[in-house]
């Protein structure tokens, strides 16, 4: 019989983790994600109206993305644009993350 390893994360890697997923728990925080990867960076002034909120309560849900480092925000005089962090959103693809589903040979 073959012995199965399995691949062990840090507390401080679980916990980034979970972050993230609970960043896109929400459908709103998905539907925002989906938009400013079809349309790029965005401001809260035009990202409103496409997600039918407003402007108070997209920022609580950008807010909560930047927490989660799922997104960017540049700010130019009054205007913060925000743009999804690519990095971060492959990670959670990332073959360290995927180790936690499947076994190691």
């Amino acid at each position: 019989m073959q012995e199965t390893t399995y691949c062990t994360l840090s507390s401080d890697t679980l916990a980034t983790f979970e972050k993230k997923f609970k960043a896109i728990s929400d459908q709103k925080r998905l539907q925002i994600l989906n938009i400013l990867s079809n349309k790029g960076a965005m401001c809260v002034g035009d990202l409103a109206p496409l997600v039918d909120m407003t402007q108070s309560k997209l920022s609580y849900h950008l807010k909560i993305l930047l927490d989660a480092d799922l997104l960017t925000k540049e700010t130019s005089g009054t205007w913060s644009f925000y743009e999804l962090n690519q990095h971060e959103l492959n990670q959670l693809l990332s073959d360290e993350l995927c180790c936690l589903f499947k076994p190691e040979n």
